[in-house]
This record gives C-alpha cells, structure tokens and sequence, in this order.
C-alpha cells in the first residue's frame, strides 16, 4: 500500500505538489492522472525515494522507502525506461540488479520470458527501440517479485500487442494482491484497466474515485427523455436515487440514476409516449478534460493561418 499525507514538493518558488493525501490499496490498478506539470512524475520519485519531500510524508508498506531492508522486493519502479547503460546488454543489465540485490539468476531468465525479451537478451540495450526499452524497464521493476509495481507511462512505443500485454499483466499483478499505481496519458487504456483513479492537477488532489464515478459525475450516465406529459413521466419515474432535471415549458428531460430500458418500461405501463430516450456517452477522457479544465498548465494554440496582406495571424484572432 502506498499512503501520502500532506505530500508536498517545492523547487524555489515553484510548488509542484501541493499538500497530496491519497492511498493507493492492493488488490486493484489505480490509475494516477493529470495534464503535464501535474505534478505526477515529481510524486512517483518521492514514493521510491529519487526526491526528497517539502513537506509531509509518503511510505510504502508503512514505511519510507528508504526503511526497506531489500526495496528490490517491496516496491518496482519504471520512471525512465532509458536509464540503462546502453553497452550492457538486457541480461547484463537484469543480472546485475540481481547480483547486487541478492536476487537468484532464475528470475533473470523468469523476467526475461514474462517481457519478451528473449531473443534480444544478448543484444546491447543501446540499440533497443523505444518499446523494447519499456520492456526492459519493466523487467528490471519485476526483477525483485515486488509487492508495489509503480509505472510511469508504461505504453510508450509499445505497439498493440505490447499494449494488450501491458494490460494483462496489470490486471494479473493486481489480481495477485499486488498494489498497481500507474501513470498514463491514454485514457483509453486507464478505461480498460484501473479500479481506481488519482487525479492531480497543478499539484493539488482533483479527485479521489472510481472510473464510473468520475464517467458518471461528469454526466455519463444521463439519459434523455422527450415527452409530451413530461410532468407525469416525473411522477411514473421519481425515485430516492433518481434525479431528473427538464426546463420549464419543455418536453425533454434528463434522467441520472435510470437506464433507457427502465424508463421505456415504465413510460410504457403507464401509457405514456416517447419521442426520444438516448442514452448519453461520456468517456473517461471527456471526464478528465472536464475535470482538469482549469488545471491545464500548458495549453497549445491553434495553427496561424494567413490574411490577404500575406500577414500571418492565429486561428480564429483578429488581424
């Protein structure tokens, strides 16, 4: 378990985490999010020790993880997956984590098999794609059978069948009891795998939740609902967990805390006729972006475009 009470990390007068509590729980994948400069790399090197903290804690097992004994074993971290000697080859590289951390040669050859990385093991990591980098990195955060696997950006430069393999062994690690805290830019694939989500924005804790929390707050599970007799489909579908919001003279309603399926049969029992009932799709991407709208520290423009004196303006200002 990894447990942050007030974490907070100051460079001058920057604060780049700003008073974080959360708990990351075994059992389950908790996705960490945020825009860039959230603050999350700078969180992860506190974790494992890289970056000393401004202010309040951060441990691993209930301790810091300077206490551990053998950290190999208790917490496996991919940060920078390029942070290998480029002259040693993958299993150099394995073998001499191994070596120093007192663990068997056997779960050299284990890690190498789980990563795929058999038929270059003997090839300088120098030379290793992007993906095959990743691999390696997480082969080396494995290495010590770790009970905290933590990832940063696991999926970069894998291609789909990395990333298909990525996500089965976070699901695996987490069904074996393992605390999972991963970091990711890719929405999508947060969707697929994490139980649980952190997300941070300018340092500072937006949310503590669930993926269908969050989906679900940010309206994903609205249904709307077209009527003539809107005021009696109110009465046919109010309910202690059912919130419905319609304008005043308006046929359409929005139904939270009912499926299309529910609302079509009771409408149905009671005579009453639909003209609309769609269900409303938000993804977990939409809910972050919604999420840290105000949080987003860097922001792209949009491409300049060229007015008829040759004058080159952005797109969508005034020349």
């Amino acid at each position: 378990m990894i447990e942050a009470q007030q974490l907070t990390k100051r460079y001058g007068e920057k604060t780049a985490v700003d008073g974080l509590d959360f708990v990351v729980r075994p059992g389950s994948v908790t996705g960490f999010l945020g825009p860039n400069g959230a603050g999350k790399s700078t969180t992860m090197r506190m974790i494992v020790g890289l970056d000393a903290p401004s202010g309040g804690s951060v441990t691993v097992g209930g301790r810091a993880y300077a206490g551990h004994r053998a950290p190999l074993q208790e917490v496996g971290a991919l940060l920078e997956a390029r942070s290998i000697h480029p002259g040693r080859s993958a299993f150099q590289h394995l073998n001499a984590l191994a070596l120093t951390h007192g663990i068997p040669r056997r779960r050299v050859d284990e890690v190498i098999d789980l990563a795929g990385l058999g038929s270059v093991a003997k090839k300088r990591a120098g030379a290793f794609s992007l993906g095959m980098g990743q691999r390696l990195g997480i082969a080396a955060a494995l290495l010590g059978d770790p009970r905290t696997v933590m990832l940063d950006e696991p999926v970069n430069g894998l291609d789909p069948e990395g990333v298909l393999w990525i996500r089965t062994l976070l699901t695996d690690l987490a069904s074996e009891g393992r605390t999972v805290f991963v970091s990711s830019h890719l929405m999508s694939e947060m969707a697929l795998v994490a139980d649980h989500l952190i997300v941070v924005g300018r340092g500072r804790l937006l949310a503590d939740t669930t993926v269908r929390d969050l989906v679900r707050e940010a309206g994903g599970d609205t249904v709307q609902v077209a009527t003539a007799d809107p005021a009696r489909l109110r009465e046919v579908l109010a309910g202690p967990d059912v919130e419905i919001v319609g304008r005043p003279g308006s046929e359409e309603l929005q139904v939270r805390g009912l499926g299309p399926r529910d609302i079509g049969l009771r409408a149905a029992a009671h005579g009453i006729a639909l003209f609309e009932l769609t269900q409303r799709t938000v993804s977990l991407e939409q809910a972050f972006m919604d999420l840290t709208r105000d949080a987003v520290e860097y922001h792209g423009t949009t491409a300049p475009t060229t007015s008829p004196t040759g004058t080159s303006t952005p797109s969508g200002s005034a020349a």
